[in-house]
């Protein structure tokens, strides 16, 4: 997984101001792969449906990735005769490649995508991309697994999406019920932070989109859909299963390893102007209290095991010391991870060290009341020692918590400082996007991104557009063709 660096947070939503009929609010990406027979009634009934029901100025994109038949000439034509098709061309397959270059280079406020086929209902493609024009929500997805969603097509299919989205539930803790549905929005600002994140270039970019969204805290809305199934699908089953399961994985270790720098694309606490003069606080108690206490169950069982295994050669006071020492180290790592969220080295060495100290105030608890059971007793029966030692721990657990959230890991971000960021609209190292006159959003290509932009190494693809667009911001020639993204983006095994 990628570690850039984080440019910062995303600022809070804003419902899009009202455009000129010039300036697309919505583009719509189809990719395609070989669809010389699809792609035209597809564009064509798709641009009709948007001109009939979408109140906005819209841009349907063809992204071509390296078809073999005449889909490319199909896409040119298209785009000459319909003055609100374009049509890319990349040289490398994967449709999350060709997603995130198109969706990379586009000026539109709000990306969508569908598959070529249309298997789903285009009534729901407003209410897909309203909830992104509004502010409500950052991404959005259309459903075949909602209960009002009316899905037609085989069993395979039907238990192989249900299968892999209890997959995604089980392993990644997924809360979005359906990851495979070619049917999508994100807002442009988002997916300028988002996609540097994600890696996968085929069938799988979906679901690392989502599930890295997810966990940094995006909210992601979703729309019940009539889906039917397309029978004359190219996708390779197998295949694309496998390589949907080794992505699963791999997605999976960069969250347990925290290898994924999802404060990047955090929001600020609330949208609304109130929410940001908030002050003192204290946010995620409750996610807090979840973990420290299952890692202070399982905390509690390795210092058992631990104390039952010391003490077969040493004495209750030495035995209790040791596991207790043992067990404090990996508990203040694992709370340090897991419970404050704490990622990177940095001051590790001195959490620890405060962890020692709570460690102190433990055993003198722990010890203390082995003492007194001592007095009390003079060889007290090992299953008592474990029933002092559970009651004490019990106390000390109490008393860490408390200190660990006031003391070692207390929240210095301050929200003052994120809310007055947020309150003034960005963040101070969040590429900001002027606005023309009127506050209408601006035509033409992206502002130039800082020089430390993550997603600089894709730059050959934006200097190769603006190359062949025009000193007044129109387009000499509706069909491009667009360089990877990275230089290794290529596989020319890689499954549609």
């Amino acid at each position: 997984m990628r570690t850039d660096s984080s440019p910062g947070t995303l600022p809070a939503r804003e419902h899009l101001p009202a455009t000129d009929a010039g300036t697309p609010v919505l583009d719509v990406v189809i990719p395609v792969y070989n669809e010389e027979k699809d792609l035209g009634p597809c564009v064509v009934r798709l641009h009709d449906h948007l001109k009939r029901t979408f109140p906005y100025a819209f841009r349907i994109t063809v992204a071509d990735n390296a078809s073999t038949d005449t889909t490319p000439e199909v896409a040119r034509r298209l785009a000459a005769e319909i003055a609100e098709v374009r049509s890319f061309r990349l040289e490398q397959k994967g449709r999350g490649r060709a997603l995130r270059t198109v969706w990379s280079a586009s000026d539109a406020p709000i990306l969508a995508y569908m598959d070529v086929d249309l298997s789903t209902d285009l009534n729901a493609l407003l209410p897909l991309v309203a909830p992104l024009i509004s502010g409500h929500s950052d991404l959005a997805i259309g459903s075949r697994l909602a209960r009002s969603s009316r899905v037609v097509r085989g069993a395979k299919r039907e238990f192989i999406s249900r299968s892999y989205n209890l997959i995604l539930r089980g392993s990644l803790q997924a809360r979005f019920s359906d990851a495979q549905c070619g049917f999508k929005a994100i807002r442009r600002d988002v997916a300028q932070v988002l996609l540097p994140m994600v890696e996968d270039t085929g069938w799988f970019f979906d679901t690392e989109m989502l599930v890295i969204a997810e966990r940094a805290g995006l909210r992601i809305h979703e729309v019940p859909v009539d889906w039917v199934d397309d029978p004359d699908s190219t996708v390779h089953i197998v295949r694309t299963a496998t390589d949907d399961l080794a992505g699963v994985w791999r997605v999976g270790k960069a969250l347990a390893t925290g290898s994924l720098p999802l404060d990047r694309i955090a929001r600020p606490f609330g949208d609304d102007p109130r929410d940001r003069d908030i002050q003192d606080v204290p946010k995620g108690l409750a996610r807090q209290l979840v973990g420290f206490c299952v890692v202070g169950v399982l905390s509690t069982l390795f210092y058992l095991l631990l104390y039952s295994l010391f003490r077969q050669f040493a004495g209750s006071q030495v035995a209790n010391a040791l596991a207790l020492l043992v067990s404090a180290v990996a508990n203040t790592a694992a709370n340090r991870r897991l419970t404050f969220g704490v990622r990177g080295r940095g001051g590790a060495v001195r959490h620890q060290a405060q962890g020692l100290v709570v460690f102190g105030i433990g055993l003198a608890l722990t010890s203390g009341s082995l003492a007194a059971l001592n007095a009390a007793s003079g060889d007290p029966a090992h299953s008592t020692e474990l029933a002092v030692l559970v009651a004490a721990n019990l106390a000390a657990t109490v008393l860490r918590f408390l200190l660990f959230r006031a003391w070692v890991f207390p929240d210095r971000d301050g929200g003052r400082e994120v809310s007055s960021a947020a309150a003034a609209g960005h963040h101070p190292s969040s590429p900001t996007y002027p606005t023309a006159p009127g506050g209408h959003l601006p035509q033409g290509p992206f502002p130039q991104r800082p020089a430390h932009h993550p997603y600089d190494r894709g730059t050959a693809t934006t200097t190769r557009l603006r190359a062949d667009e025009a000193a007044d911001g129109t387009w000499r020639d509706a069909t491009l063709r667009m360089q990877p993204v990275r230089p290794h983006d290529t596989d020319p095994g890689e499954p549609r």
